[in-house]
């Protein structure tokens, strides 16, 4: 089986491009080459998507094409430029796609103008759905929710495997109760491959279930072999201290503001679950992605408190 991944550079794709070889299949991997290297024994082959007849060095036809890309220009030059010479087409969405984050509906936003700004980071979303039109109803559209796991480069989840193996109290954000959702991005890869392979098409929710907070924290602790003493905060007092949700500086991932975002971590992922998705242990995911920050020297810095803002936020708890 041929198979062409445009990317192959970086976390996910490249995590893609790493499972397509193991499993036996002709890799290629089309990207600028910015972001890092594709795996060992893969084919590379340098393009720039942003220009017309980026796409020429690739030749040949695939059985598959992976395609990561969140910007639709880049996904329209794809599929005019590879047309047929591409059999199975699968897209990595989002559940950004979805219009109101308040509820887990199916509504989507309306695709994002040809004339928007497509890399500004408030398009995203209806840049996805843009993307998924584009492609079409026979490609398989796997609307991914957080992606977590070793060489992610975000930080959401490697900021509490990080922040737990220091001693002292954790500032932990809302509620135990509140729900959140992610995948590790070896499952979410190993269920692509699988469904791509089957040839199946149409739009997935990839992630697990959701679950509470708290025993997300609970199973990173149990996987680190630790008891680290929460404190939790609620989110009037993190809103109150300029605390941001999710990522980025001054921030407390795997939160995010309730009501507004209520549905945002709480999909129903049960069809992707019966079509074969996996979902391997949090403790597990955890211990893996310990073993990378320690080997790679990553320093986690995308998401997150720094020492002092959380010793400071605590003092104010006191």
């Amino acid at each position: 089986m041929r198979t062409l991944v445009l990317g192959g550079t970086r976390f996910l794709s490249r995590e893609i491009a790493r499972q397509a070889r193991d499993r036996g299949h002709e890799v290629v991997c089309a990207a600028r080459g910015l972001a890092g290297d594709p795996p060992p024994d893969v084919e590379f082959v340098r393009v720039d998507r942003s220009e017309d007849g980026g796409l020429a060095p690739v030749r040949g036809a695939f059985d598959l094409v992976i395609d990561v890309a969140r910007h639709p220009s880049l996904i329209r030059r794809a599929v005019a430029e590879l047309a047929g010479r591409a059999g199975h087409w699968t897209l990595v969405s989002s559940t950004s796609v979805y219009a109101d984050p308040s509820e887990a509906g199916p509504a989507l936003h309306e695709p994002l103008a040809d004339e928007a700004d497509e890399a500004d980071p408030a398009n995203y979303g209806p840049a996805k759905v843009a993307c998924e039109q584009i492609v079409g109803d026979g490609a398989l559209l796997v609307r991914a929710g957080l992606i977590v796991g070793p060489e992610d480069p975000f930080d959401r989840f490697a900021y509490w495997v990080d922040r737990f193996t220091r001693d002292g109290p954790v500032l932990a954000p809302g509620s135990p109760d509140d729900l959140v959702q992610l995948i590790d991005a070896r499952d979410l890869t190993t269920w692509m491959l699988d469904a791509a392979e089957r040839g199946l098409t149409g739009p997935y929710d990839g992630s697990c279930l959701p679950f509470a907070r708290g025993k997300l924290l609970a199973e990173i602790a149990e996987g680190l072999k630790v008891q680290p003493e929460l404190v939790w905060a609620d989110q009037e007092f993190l809103i109150e201290q300029k605390v941001a949700p999710w990522m980025g500086p001054r921030s407390l991932p795997m939160w995010v503001p309730l009501p507004d975002y209520a549905g945002f971590m709480a999909r129903d992922t049960s069809a992707t679950l019966a079509a074969g998705l996996h979902i391997r242990p949090i403790a597990d995911t955890t211990l893996d992605t310990l073993a990378w920050l320690r080997e790679s020297g990553h320093t986690v810095s995308s998401a997150g408190l720094t020492a002092v803002e959380e010793k400071e936020l605590l003092g104010k708890l006191a």
